[in-house]
Formats: structure tokens, sequence, C-alpha cells
């Protein structure tokens, strides 16, 4: 042992195995608790060999991956290092990053119904459930958006955005912190496809006695099927709306006077008139942004 005097700490030396990543002892903990191992071993294939890994292993091993920071199948070898991490959880395998591949393709492999798939919303279904049932929220917020999952796939297709990859949907409920729903796209799907389709996707998984009373989200979702079916839920909603003609001609007849700075100082105006998107059933408030200070980036350098 060394004794260390100036900031009276003791250095030992010993035998036990550490781990730089004792934190995720708590999500396997927290992957338990909720039922996950049991969940996924009811709904996922379960594999074709005696041999073969519970769905489970694989699920639990990707999540404490990504969990841990992990970002490709090739970082599993890192967990699988972790002989502390492993025996304080009480894991003695950890499929290699091959094995993960092939399960996650059979998974999603469409002659087969995508059967993994399939059965990861149910678990994904049922745990929200259990988690939106204990709350004592009534009415909660959705915020709904498109991920851009950039991908090296052979088959991914091109975004929007010019990167090959994926698009999925995610609508999460702000108050509870949960995705409930999510639906993968590919890349080359627009955003804005089926996003009344996907709202009610997302209001059929609330429970009973509780409902979706707001609704947030960018300009994909300025529609005006979705805009009717919001006001006839009594949805209050904030959508941005695409700066088109008829909005453009909305901003132009603000006069200067309408223009208030929400708070002094704070670099921008607001303004708030009345506009009316073709096939909705009524006007709606546009709350219109302008700044009065140019927008300075922290870190441009001086000029």
């Amino acid at each position: 042992m060394i004794r260390q005097t100036v900031l009276g700490f003791k250095i030992e030396r010993t035998d036990e195995e550490l781990t730089a990543h004792g934190g995720l002892a708590l999500m396997a903990e927290y992957n338990h608790g909720i039922g996950l191992k049991a969940l996924v071993d009811e709904y996922l294939p379960k594999s074709g060999s005696n041999r073969g890994y519970a769905p489970s292993v694989f699920v639990d091993s990707l999540v404490l991956m990504l969990q841990g920071g992990g970002r490709t199948l090739e970082d599993l070898r890192e967990l699988k290092c972790e002989g502390g991490l492993m025996k304080m959880i009480g894991r003695e395998q950890i499929p290699d990053s091959d094995s993960v591949g092939d399960w996650l393709r059979r998974m999603g492999d469409a002659e087969r119904g995508q059967s993994g798939l399939i059965g990861l919303g149910a678990v994904r279904d049922l745990l929200n459930r259990r988690i939106l049932e204990k709350d004592e929220v009534k009415e909660y917020t959705l915020d709904a958006d498109a991920t851009q999952v950039v991908a090296e796939k052979r088959d991914a297709r091109f975004t929007y955005q010019g990167l090959k990859g994926y698009m999925p949907m995610l609508g999460f409920l702000f108050e509870a912190g949960v995705c409930v729903y999510d639906e993968f796209r590919e890349g080359n799907v627009p955003p804005q496809a089926s996003q009344l389709a996907f709202y009610r996707a997302c209001q059929e998984r609330i429970p009973v006695g509780k409902k979706i009373g707001r609704y947030r989200a960018d300009s994909a979702s300025y529609q005006a099927d979705l805009i009717n079916a919001l006001e006839t839920d009594g949805v209050l909603w904030a959508i941005t709306a695409n700066k088109d003609k008829a909005v453009k001609a909305a901003i132009a007849i603000v006069s200067d006077h309408e223009w208030k700075e929400p708070v002094v100082g704070c670099g921008y105006q607001v303004a708030e008139t009345v506009h009316t998107m073709n096939r909705t059933n009524k006007a709606f408030r546009l709350i219109i942004k302008r700044w009065v200070l140019p927008r300075l980036d922290l870190f441009d350098e001086p000029k």
C-alpha cells in the first residue's frame, strides 16, 4: 500500500475486477424490474437451435451497448470484455457482432412477415402501458418527428438531406418521457407521409381514461387533414407552418406596431395574425417571429 499524504487518499493493490461501465448495472436492473426479459422471450421468435441464444440475450446486450455509448455492433466487443460488469449483473455471455447482425436480419426479414419487428412493437406497447397506467397524467403532449438514421447498408436509401440511411417516425409523450409509437421508414420516404395515420396510431396506444391533449411538430405535420383531426379531437396544437405564398402574404400585412419583443433586449420580435390553410375547417392563429438583431454564432472566429 502506498500512502498519499498530499490529498489524503490511499492507493491499494487489488485483484478484484474493475469496470469503467458500472452505471450500466443500473440499466440492467431497470430492464429486469420492468420485465423486459420475460416479454421479449414471449413475443419474439425463438432460435431455431437449442444452442442458440434466447431473444432477451440479444435485446439486453444491445440495450446495454447503446446505453454505454456504442454505435455499431462491433462495440459489443468492449461490453464483452467488461468482466467486472458482467459479474455484477450476472451475465456470462454476450453474443458477438456477427451473431447479433444475423439475428437482427432475421427479425426484420420481410419474407417472414417481419415477425421480430411485430414482436418488439408488442413489447413496446405493453411496457408503455404499464408506465402510463401508473402515472397521474390525464392529458399528454405528443411530440412527433421524423429522425434521420445514417447507415452504410447497401440497401439504404438517400434521405431528403442527401445522406444514405433511414427516416423512422417517432412519437414521444413529453410528460411521461416514453416513445409511445415508432414507425420504421426507408430513407427516401418523406417525413410528410402518413402524418394523420401516425397520429392515430399514437392515439390508439393511450390507456383508457387518458388522452393526447397537445400536439407539437415541425412543418412535416403542416397538413389540413391532420389539423382538422386535431381540431375535432379538441387537441391544442403547435405546428411549424410552411412559408408558402399564403403564409408570406399573411406576414406581409402585419403592421410594424404589431411586432413586439417578448423580452426586452432578446433580439427578436413576434406578432400574431390569422391564417386559413386550404381544406382546413377553420382559420387558425399564425405566430410569426423575426430577428431585429443579427444572430451571433458563439463559435465564429472574430473578423
